[in-house]
């Protein structure tokens, strides 16, 4: 890794030009997402921003200059791990060279644990202002990290209700500007007609949301399939809705239903509009969680393990919930399914309960509309571009 001095400052000097210039920092596709939205409002408030970093194809068509992509190598697993090392070693030495270069108002790092808090503490080191944006959910399963979080950041920025009381309680400089996907869900057009084209067809909608990572689909596919053969043959009229990443996942699911004789659709780029016909869905843990909460959709969240990690899981979460929904609602809305067994037969009951009971699918949209009101609300990025101004703006001062 590049070795800058502690006493050698890069960040700051881009005030001395004019310009607010930012490194932003994305590792997984939500995140690209986000770090689009963040630098679009942060050039709202100051319009000749400059941004340069590592993301995708989200971050470089906001206009920032995208160093690496590391939006589209996200890890899964150890293997993963050990295998991406050089490529983290060298585009860690890149950032820092970068950045000593171009010297940044301000360093945005967003989720990401591990390689960011590497980065984050070089950088800190060396005198340029570090805010994580949407931070790992470390309370959950390494609350002892709290330290890194710590002595790596300036700053903060809270996406959840309860993480500003967490970090704050120790010792971290936080706040609650909400979380950014709401603004994207907000900002969203569906396209009618494909709405309309589900919806006047007879027979519930189910969507089926196989994760954004092919090491996800390894692991939840074949037991979303046997929920899915299960609630068929029950409802025989049901419209089977995949709503995929890329092409190459809905390669896999239409491949992996047909093995299994059941008639689905597969699409890409058609998120919102099944979740908008949706009367249930069958989703893998993850951030897309908020996006169901959005539209209200009654939903059995899943992530298979290996027994192994489900043994540690059981000794080192530190919540009731893997759901993020449940997180926020501090309850049991969507039943999920962390799990080494096969859980199809229990997936599929829940799913066709909602089927079967209008009243008991309306109970779940009414708690669901009651939390959007209360969380769901646009405006996160903007106030997280207002926060990192100031955090700059101080870090400079001082």
């Amino acid at each position: 890794m590049s070795n800058h001095s502690a006493g050698q400052s890069l960040g700051g000097e881009s005030a001395r030009d004019g310009v607010m210039r930012f490194f932003v920092s994305a590792g997984e596709p939500s995140g690209d997402l986000h770090a689009a939205n963040l630098f679009r409002s942060l050039r709202a408030r100051h319009p000749g921003a400059e941004c340069f970093g590592f993301g995708g194809p989200q971050l470089a068509a906001a206009g920032a200059d995208v160093l690496f992509p590391l939006a589209s190598h996200a890890i899964m697993g150890l293997s993963g791990i050990a295998q991406a090392l050089p490529t983290m070693f060298r585009i860690a030495r890149l950032a820092l060279d970068e950045v000593a270069r171009r010297r940044p108002t301000a360093a945005v790092l967003i989720d990401y644990p591990g390689f960011h808090w590497h980065l984050a503490k070089r950088m800190r080191r060396a005198g340029v202002p570090v805010i994580s944006f949407v931070p790992p959910q470390i309370w959950a399963w390494a609350s002892h990290r709290v330290y890194k979080m710590r002595r790596c950041f300036h700053r903060v920025l809270c996406s959840l209700p309860f993480e500003e009381a967490w970090y704050r309680d120790r010792g971290v400089t936080a706040e609650y500007v909400g979380h950014p996907y709401f603004d994207e869900l907000h900002r969203q057009r569906v396209d009618v007609e494909f709405v309309e084209s589900l919806r006047n067809r007879r027979g519930p909608t189910i969507a089926v949301l196989p994760g954004s990572r092919g090491g996800e689909l390894d692991r939840n596919l074949e037991m979303q399939i046997r929920a899915l053969r299960i609630i068929s043959r029950a409802r025989p009229n049901a419209r089977i809705q995949f709503a995929c990443f890329k092409d190459e996942h809905r390669q896999r699911v239409m491949a992996a239903a047909d093995s299994a004789g059941i008639a689905i659709a597969a699409h890409v780029g058609r998120m919102a509009e099944i979740l908008s016909a949706a009367d249930a869905a069958i989703a893998v843990s993850g951030s897309v969680g908020l996006e169901l909460l959005h539209h209200g959709v009654p939903s059995v969240v899943v992530y298979r393990v290996n027994r192994l990690y489900r043994a540690i899981a059981r000794r080192v979460l530190n919540v009731p919930f893997i759901s993020i929904v449940n997180l926020l609602a501090e309850r049991e809305l969507f039943p999920e399914f962390l799990t080494c067994e096969d859980a199809s037969a229990a997936i599929a009951a829940r799913v066709l309960r909602w089927l079967d009971s209008q009243s008991d699918a309306e109970k779940v949209r009414e708690s669901l509309r009651a939390l959007k009101r209360r969380v769901g609300q646009p405006g996160a990025c903007d106030r997280a571009a207002a926060a990192i101004i100031e955090c700059a703006g101080r870090s400079l001062a001082a």
